[in-house]
């Protein structure tokens, strides 16, 4: 009994021990202060087509990795600045030589809610950034993924074609121990991506449309009959264009022919690109060139609006057919 009670009096020396050696190692862990990183972000929105007319949407990621205390948190402010080239204050900008194109990255997938900077360590831009509390492991680590939603404007019908290119030294973090709403900058330090970039190709693309050209009622057909059609364009700003027509359904050659029904009775017509109808569309051209040779098809350079031109038609003096209602069906092609 005598040695249980010697027992019993060592174990508080013992404890005493083992909790001055846990504080002695405490007062020394403050010295490693966190430290943080964060990656690029750069996108692409790959090929638009801007006569679409509608936004194209893409995301893309990027991680902060940090390092610090056992199971401490690090508050962190993470800045995304306006870029280059900067062309206005209210919505980034995309550069393609002197043309410019509107984007804008988003902290939420409705893209509600632009992804800016307060402005310390960056410029300021939007209402700023994104402020996230990140949790370290039991090893004194942690990391975390961000999705930043980017938008290729809707509405940019009238942008040239080429490849524009946005670029930031963003993601900017400023960071610290401690939960933080980012309202000033932590203490703990500060990390820049480097570069990030983001890229848009604006291809050439056309629409074409043609309204029914109609020569009207008519009995003997003894004079010249004239009609006039028009064909709508719209092409990307810079594509040049050319349009040219075919020979039809019914031609007999290079002549142009309307039919009655399923009978053998025709019509000869001829179509035009010019009001004096002396130079007949063909069916050949390139984007450049009337191949068929000068003023056989119709040239142009697209604005990215609505463009219009002309198609000059004539029934020219000839047999009356039988009676009755005569069509034909002419294809029209547009290269660019």
């Amino acid at each position: 009994m005598a040695v249980g009670r010697q027992r019993s009096r060592l174990a508080p020396r013992c404890l005493c021990v083992l909790m001055l050696a846990a504080l002695a190692c405490l007062a020394q862990t403050p010295a490693r202060a966190q430290s943080c990183s964060v990656s690029s972000a750069s996108g692409s929105y790959g090929a638009v087509d801007v006569l679409a007319g509608a936004a194209v949407d893409v995301t893309t990621t990027f991680t902060v990795n940090c390092v610090g205390l056992p199971l401490f948190t690090v508050g962190i402010c993470v800045q995304i600045n306006e870029g280059t080239p900067n062309s206005s204050p209210s919505i980034r900008s995309m550069a393609n030589g002197a043309a410019s194109a509107a984007h804008e990255l988003y902290a939420n997938a409705a893209r509600t809610q632009v992804w800016g900077s307060w402005g310390y360590g960056t410029t300021s831009y939007g209402g700023g950034g994104v402020a996230y509390n990140l949790g370290l492991s039991v090893l004194g680590s942690g990391s975390h993924t961000f999705t930043l939603y980017g938008r290729f404007k809707a509405g940019q019908q009238t942008t040239p074609t080429g490849t524009y290119t946005w670029s930031s030294a963003s993601p900017h973090i400023a960071y610290g121990y401690g939960a933080t709403t980012c309202a000033t900058q932590p203490a703990g330090g500060t990390a820049n991506a480097g570069a990030s970039s983001w890229t848009a190709t604006v291809q050439p693309n056309c629409l074409i449309s043609a309204a029914n050209l109609n020569f009207g009622t008519v009995g003997i057909i003894a004079s010249n009959i004239d009609a006039l059609g028009s064909i709508g364009l719209q092409c990307t700003s810079n594509s040049p264009w050319a349009v040219s027509l075919d020979n039809g359904l019914n031609a007999s050659g290079s002549q142009r022919r309307m039919r009655l029904g399923a009978t053998g009775s025709y019509i000869s017509y001829g179509l035009y690109v010019d009001a004096a109808r002396s130079a007949a569309w063909q069916a050949t051209s390139s984007p450049l060139a009337c191949t068929s040779g000068a003023g056989t098809c119709l040239l142009g350079v697209g604005t990215g609006g609505a463009q219009i031109g002309s198609v000059y038609a004539r029934v020219p003096p000839q047999a009356t057919p039988a009676v009755g209602a005569y069509s034909d069906t002419v294809v029209m092609t547009v290269n660019y």
